[in-house]
């Protein structure tokens, strides 16, 4: 996560580096200070958080490992470890609340529970190893110790400091050792790198790979003597190294030297100049010429970590596409739109809008670059599943964002990954925008085991252009792009972004407004541009009344209630919907095939049979069969 323009804030002790006291001993970790009982409050917070989080089977043994190695970390009694394990495996999480007060009321905890939140971050760093469920709970546990999330910003940070910072004078002798050491270690890291990036490790160490700052130089250089001391000569290296990847060429270390099956292009570019100990990849759906021509240029506002990336992929096919989508449709987005919004708001037709003449006859041009794309796509996520399997990045939690073709590359790689044995803990969060995937909660399923944190599917009911694509696709398909996934699972957050998002091109355009809306930090000074958002998550009960979204204009709150639109997006809804405002582009002449149908009287919409409202774009189950070519999904 992001602190731009934010002084590094210190906490009285830094995680893993033990500070000493005025008689030479080394401080003892904040977890061993407290009373037994209050320990064992602790521990047992910690096993049930992880009960509630991960109670899938294929977490049960990290859960199980984490709650022996805590109650050793804390010296707990080894006669507690069972009804450690028993909090773990989902007994007794009534109490959860009971020991969260039991530990604000601790006089070393009552002014700072952060304290707590240290002590869990240094125990879950201590291998060298950050797990994504581990961060999952850290935060989790912040939450409940009603602390800011921001002070675990400062906390992660105040550890990275804390290594840069600490510095002792060296004898010659120690200095020659280490010169020595650094040496040996340096043909250890080429050899580790493999012959393919050898010199792209040498040179990435200069630049500034993701281990560059903290490895390439050598540990004892950056953490000083005392620091490698502390954390043990040897082990130290070895937790930095494992934390940020070896020989520090990690991703941006990462080109592709030949091609891969069908890929021609994949490289990691870096979006900050910070480093994190979580990190997050941003992946664009598509380029065009001006100001979306790279592949950084939509996410200028992203900030939900230090250490941020984008990913450069099969540029030549992405430009062509976008620039024939803007091409084409700068003719007909007035129209469409236009014609999809009176019938979403008049006619409530149930059957598919019947797509205008003009616009069929320039399918394939739309079709075929689109088809490309998207084959190409499925092949760059299951490339990223393997680069994130071998943990280039290092063994430190990812976070993936992606909009429309990009958010297709994060399913893919989720796809992937779920079939390996070693899938879990990699990923934090993923968040797909406008994805043009299968959207049932089936193919989502096998995603519960490699995704730790949250699942968001960002979607747009009127997204006419990915109905349009999708138009000759079976009437039971579901593209997660136009409606939520109906998983009952606490990760999987569905969010209408109807009211931020009027079509397909707008997720570049809207970027900073969508990542607001679905909770993903962004940096200060950005507009909230007074945008309604319509976020939409599953209740235990009753699904489908939970994602029946509001139409244009409407705002759902927490409570169910529904209000009617402002006097604001009263007067757009009227503009929009006078069809004299149309503003019609040469070639589009409806006179020829068949034209768009006429509007129903308003008193008499018709809901559709699955629950949606009256959208014919809305509710890609409706959809009925047009001849034409276009791609599937997979």
């Amino acid at each position: 996560m992001a602190t731009w323009n934010r002084p590094c804030q210190r906490l009285p002790q830094c995680p893993l580096v033990a500070e000493s006291t005025a008689e030479g001993e080394p401080h003892l970790p904040t977890g061993r200070e407290l009373t037994e009982a209050n320990r064992f409050a602790y521990a047992a917070l910690c096993g049930i958080s992880l009960s509630q989080l991960f109670s899938e089977p294929e977490h049960s043994s990290f859960c199980t490992e984490f709650m022996a190695g805590l109650v050793k970390w804390l010296e707990l009694s080894e006669a507690v470890l069972p009804t450690m394990t028993a909090f773990a495996s989902g007994l007794g999480g009534e109490g959860a609340d009971v020991f969260v007060q039991i530990l604000l009321k601790d006089p070393i905890l009552k002014d700072n529970p952060m304290l707590i939140i240290q002590d869990l971050l240094s125990f879950s760093l201590k291998d060298g190893h950050y797990d994504a469920r581990a961060r999952v709970l850290v935060c989790h546990m912040t939450s409940l110790l009603q602390a800011p999330l921001e002070e675990l910003d400062v906390l992660e940070e105040t550890f990275l400091e804390s290594l840069k910072e600490i510095k002792e004078e060296e004898s010659e002798m120690a200095e020659a050792s280490r010169k020595k050491k650094e040496n040996r270690r340096k043909w250890k890291r080429y050899l580790l790198i493999g012959l393919a990036t050898v010199g792209g490790g040498t040179v990435i160490g200069v630049t500034g790979g993701l281990a560059a700052p903290l490895v390439a130089a050598g540990a004892a250089t950056i953490i000083g003597s005392a620091g490698a001391a502390a954390l043990g000569s040897a082990a130290g290296i070895a937790v930095m190294t494992s934390l940020f990847g070896a020989a520090g060429a990690g991703l941006t270390g990462y080109k592709m030297k030949k091609r891969v099956g069908a890929i021609e292009e994949f490289t990691f570019l870096p979006l900050t100049e910070g480093r994190q100990l979580h990190i997050t990849i941003a992946i664009t759906g598509w380029l065009a010429s001006g100001k979306y021509r790279t592949f950084s240029a939509p996410w200028a506002a992203l900030a939900h970590s230090r250490e941020q990336y984008c990913l450069a992929w099969e540029a030549k096919y992405l430009m062509e596409l976008g620039n024939t989508l803007e091409t084409i449709l700068s003719g007909l987005a007035n129209v469409v739109a236009q014609e999809a919004l009176k019938y979403t708001v008049l006619s409530g037709i149930v059957a598919a809008l019947t797509w205008p003449a003009s616009l069929l006859s320039v399918a394939n041009v739309i079709d075929n670059p689109w088809g490309v794309c998207l084959h190409r796509s499925a092949e760059v996520g299951k490339h990223l599943a393997h680069i994130l399997l071998s943990r280039q990045q290092g063994r430190r939690p990812v976070t993936l964002i992606g909009f429309s073709l990009g958010a297709r590359v994060i399913y893919f790689c989720l796809q992937e990954m779920a079939q390996e044995k070693d899938c879990q803990g990699i990923i934090e969060d993923v968040v797909l925008l406008g994805a043009p995937v299968e959207g049932d909660a089936k193919h989502w399923e096998p995603f519960r085991k490699v995704v730790s944190g949250r699942i968001i599917n960002g979607y747009c009911r009127g997204d006419w252009l990915l109905s349009f694509v999708y138009r000759t696709s079976s009437v039971q398909l579901r593209v997660a792009g136009l409606q939520p996934v109906l998983l009952q699972d606490r990760r999987v957050e569905n969010v209408d972004l109807t009211s931020v998002v009027s079509g397909h091109l707008d997720y570049a355009k809207q970027m900073d407004a969508i990542l607001k809306a679905v909770g993903i930090r962004t940096k200060p000074g950005w507009d909230e541009k007074g945008l309604s958002l319509a976020p939409v998550c599953l209740p235990p009960e009753e699904p489908h009344q939970a994602v029946a979204a509001p139409s244009s204009g409407e705002t759902t709150h927490e409570v169910g209630q529904t209000q009617g639109p402002t006097s604001r997006d009263a007067s757009k809804l009227a503009m929009s919907m006078d069809p004299s405002q149309a503003q019609v582009p040469a070639g589009l002449d409806q006179s020829e095939g068949t034209s768009l149908p006429a509007a129903d009287s308003p008193e008499s919409p018709n809901i559709c049979s699955h629950g949606m409202d009256p959208n014919p774009l809305g509710c890609p189950n409706c959809a009925c069969k047009t001849q034409g070519p276009s791609p599937g999904l997979d």
